[in-house]
């Protein structure tokens, strides 16, 4: 969709979309090289684990921390933005990202076991600094340089991620057979180190060199917002979802006994669903409808998703294959209305409540939906094994059910007391009879609808509103017989506002001295 608007778009909004992309897709790569994509497989840093007599206990810790760094740090990305720099923080992010990404392909060169456990350690979590970095700067700079087409931009940019999470486990894999374990690691993050080089060259920069000490947000001020709220959960339940599967559909669908391949098929299906489809949600969130219908559509999506996927145990008693992928691609269609709309919904509403329109808010929200999608990924696969051991795959994906059908309901209620507190009171338009009038005034020949005939004027002339009232004014006073009434334009009130008070102090102390020269005149004149 953003192709379409490509003419619209100024030489820097397209070189930013381009830089973009090219580094959103190498990231993706680099990240993805180093999670469990293929569970019955394994990650090569669990071949390599293994090898060194890590436990499935370490190496699950090593993939967790990085979700739980990244839930930690994004939102003081956030509020410290504008002082670092979107750009330099943008930057530095893919460079760690890329560096770490090669060190990885290093750690079967480490002798030990603790020694490979604590280098583990240490490079995901600075690699996970890098890449909450990465992401909180990007959506930043997409609601400052796409301030009319954010969703979309926002959505377009993360085809290219959903992209590069599917490649980079195939190109990981191959590049594997070709020349071992350092070899991926260090093949593509050189590719993303590369790219870390040309951004830094070629991406303007994006700072504004000001800070509005005014309304400096936090994250507790706007958490406190409920619309930014229920966005921020619904982000956490949506990540949830994709975490279960990652955790627990290699398991469910082993009872097919199918071939690496096509179970690597299988993990591509809702996320490839994801990354063609997001534009479209995005596109959709800018122009044709508000954000919070398609969260609900998003919600109602993941449940029949996840109902097939299982299937439900009122729906199918055993599982069929082609209904399990019927089920992945909707939920690849949910995941991508969810994420898309929560980002551009938590911005609006945090804006609509008093939030300034700047780079300053544009990153405590880009921290927050970073944040919030690290909780999930976190909660997620912790969540999936203790039901999967304890229900089962069916009974245990019911819990994703339960969630999002919750957040459904909270968007539905919540769209339902917005409108009624936006239409619980008529507003009065310039055409009705008792418009309020202002305090400055002019004179026109005819009547005209709205315009009030004034008794001292002369014949024909009316006199017409052209300020509304200042809005402390009580709404007794808003009344058309105290608005109107002839009495009522001598009382204290509509004088002020037609700055008769202003005239008759003037006429007083006009009067004072017209009595003072006539008394000291009749002063004389006895004299």
């Amino acid at each position: 969709m953003v192709l379409d608007n490509l003419s619209h778009f100024s030489k820097r909004q397209i070189l930013t979309l381009i830089v973009f992309s090219i580094a959103d897709f190498c990231n993706a790569i680099c990240v993805s090289l180093q999670a469990p994509f293929y569970p019955k497989e394994m990650a090569l840093l669990i071949l390599m684990a293994e090898k060194k007599g890590a436990s499935a206990t370490e190496y699950g810790l090593v993939f967790g921390v990085f979700e739980l760094v990244v839930f930690v740090i994004s939102p003081i990305y956030g509020q410290h933005l504008n002082r670092i720099g979107p750009k330099y923080l943008f930057n530095g992010g893919i460079f760690t990202t890329g560096i770490c990404a090669i060190l990885f392909g290093f750690l079967d060169k480490v002798e030990g076991h603790l020694p490979f456990i604590i280098l583990s350690f240490v490079i995901r979590i600075v690699e996970a600094l890098g890449n909450a970095a990465f992401l909180t700067a990007s959506f930043a700079i997409i609601a400052k340089e796409f301030p009319e087409n954010v969703a979309t931009t926002f959505a377009s940019l993360e085809t290219f991620f959903g992209l590069g999470l599917i490649v980079g486990p195939t190109v990981g894999g191959a590049l594997y057979e070709i020349g071992g374990y350092t070899t991926p690691f260090l093949v593509l993050g050189s590719v993303l180190f590369l790219s870390a080089i040309m951004t830094a060259f070629v991406l303007p920069d994006h700072a504004e060199h000001e800070i509005d000490t005014k309304q400096s947000g936090s994250l507790k001020k706007v958490l406190k917002i409920p619309g930014v709220l229920l966005a921020a959960v619904s982000i956490v339940v949506t990540s949830m979802s994709i975490g279960f599967l990652s955790a627990t559909l290699e398991p469910h669908l082993r009872q097919f006994e199918l071939s690496s391949v096509i179970l690597g098929l299988m993990f591509v299906i809702n996320g490839g669903t994801y990354a063609v489809t997001a534009p479209c949600w995005g596109w959709l969130c800018d122009k044709k409808v508000m954000p919070k219908l398609c969260t609900f559509a998003g919600c109602l999506l993941l449940i029949v998703g996840f109902l097939l996927i299982g299937p439900a145990p009122f729906v199918y008693e055993k599982t069929v294959l082609w209904v399990t992928i019927v089920g992945l691609m909707i939920h690849g269609l949910g995941i991508a209305a969810l994420l898309v709309s929560s980002f551009t919904d938590a911005l609006r509403t945090a804006i609509s409540n008093g939030f300034s329109n700047n780079l300053e808010t544009y990153g405590l929200i880009s921290g927050l939906w970073t944040s919030t999608f690290a909780l999930g990924a976190f909660l997620g696969p912790s969540l999936a094994g203790i039901l999967y051991d304890t229900w089962g795959f069916q009974h245990g994906s019911m819990s994703i059910v339960v969630f999002s059908a919750a957040i459904g309901l909270t968007v539905v209620l919540f769209i339902i007391c917005s409108s009624r507190r936006q239409h619980s009171y008529k507003e009065i338009g310039k055409s009705t009879e008792n418009f309020l009038i202002g305090s400055k005034y002019s004179t026109t020949n005819g009547t005209a609808g709205g315009a009030l005939s004034d008794t001292g004027s002369q014949k024909g002339q009316v006199f017409t509103p052209t300020a509304s009232l200042p809005c402390e004014r009580p709404p007794g006073m808003s009344g058309i017989i105290t608005c109107n009434s002839y009495k009522n334009r001598l009382g204290d009130w509509h004088r002020r506002d037609s700055n008769a008070l202003v005239d008759d102090f003037q006429a007083e102390e006009d009067h004072r001295e017209w009595h003072e020269v006539l008394e000291n005149t009749q002063e004389k004149d006895q004299f």
